[in-house]
């Protein structure tokens, strides 16, 4: 009964983190309609970035998070309104998913040009601190990951529902045209989101780093994981990425602890065939869907 407990909850603490890492795919994904490939080496700068800041000033990787954030903000605005918008306004959504993968490509040689290939990992202070709960041993590190992952899911669902940028975010999510004829600058709106994005992909990463170890090559893995808890969960809402982040963790966790430690990836796949299949539009469906 314990090993049950302990596996079931390192799946949710693992669910928080794919969770956080997949909900700025999902909102591309709702609103643009783009599918983002270069969405997990967006994820490891933000790694990258709270690794330079913990090995060269010494700052803790939860304070690092807004640092990330802030960076790839920008990173993401111009990127979206630099490259993502010219090939949708010169070709088509598929050309937009082309270049996302290219960029992909381009970001990660770079990064092992930088960085090398090596894994690296961030070790704070408290990164070997643990406690006991009954049968349950908690570790400080992935307890704080799973709380920052909360805390900034809230956060992006309070400002979808109730500030002004989030209802014109859903506004020109829901109906492209209606939103423009409301005087809605709908190219900004894109470049906000796909920033908003990148944010919240490098906060990800930046509590990433203090969790698992990290490569270049990670990038495949972490678009792919985000891929799959939007199918699972739904498209545009951080509900959906919440409940497909922590299915997939949950499932990846029994499948290494019962199955066998090479069969995730593979269980994984066989899920996301199933809701293709049976439900494609995952368990809460499209948040945008009602008025396209």
């Amino acid at each position: 009964m314990s090993l049950v407990l302990q596996t079931i909850v390192d799946g949710l603490v693992l669910g928080g983190l794919y969770s956080l890492a997949a909900v700025g795919f999902s909102l591309i994904f709702g609103v643009m309609n783009v599918v983002n490939l270069s969405h997990g080496v967006i994820v490891l700068i933000g790694a990258y970035v709270s690794y330079i800041l913990w090995h060269a000033l010494g700052v803790d990787p939860l304070l690092a998070i807004p640092v990330a954030m802030a960076v790839l903000f920008a990173f993401g605005y111009v990127y979206q309104r630099g490259l993502i918008q010219l090939a949708v306004d010169r070709s088509s959504l598929l050309a937009s998913m082309l270049v996302t993968f290219g960029v992909a490509l381009m970001l990660r040689n770079l990064l092992v040009l930088v960085f090398s290939p090596d894994f690296k990992s961030i070790t704070p202070s408290y990164a070997f601190n643990f406690f006991t709960l009954g049968p349950i041993t908690l570790d400080f590190v992935r307890l704080s990951a799973l709380g920052a992952s909360l805390v900034l899911l809230t956060f992006l669902a309070a400002v979808l529902r109730f500030t002004g940028i989030g209802r014109v975010i859903r506004a020109t999510a829901q109906q492209d045209m209606a939103a423009r004829l409301c005087g809605v600058n709908a190219r900004h709106v894109y470049g906000v989101t796909f920033g908003v994005s990148s944010a919240f992909a490098g906060a990800s990463g930046a509590i990433l780093g203090i969790v698992v170890p990290f490569s270049p090559p990670d990038e495949a893995l972490w678009t792919i994981n985000a891929f799959v808890v939007v199918t699972l969960g739904g498209v545009g809402s951080p509900s959906g990425a919440l409940l497909g982040g922590l299915l997939l963790g949950l499932i990846s966790t029994a499948t290494a602890q019962y199955i066998g430690p090479a069969f995730p990836n593979a269980m994984m796949f066989l899920i996301l065939v199933l809701m293709l299949l049976v439900r494609p539009a995952g368990l809460l469906g499209n948040a945008f869907s009602g008025s396209r």
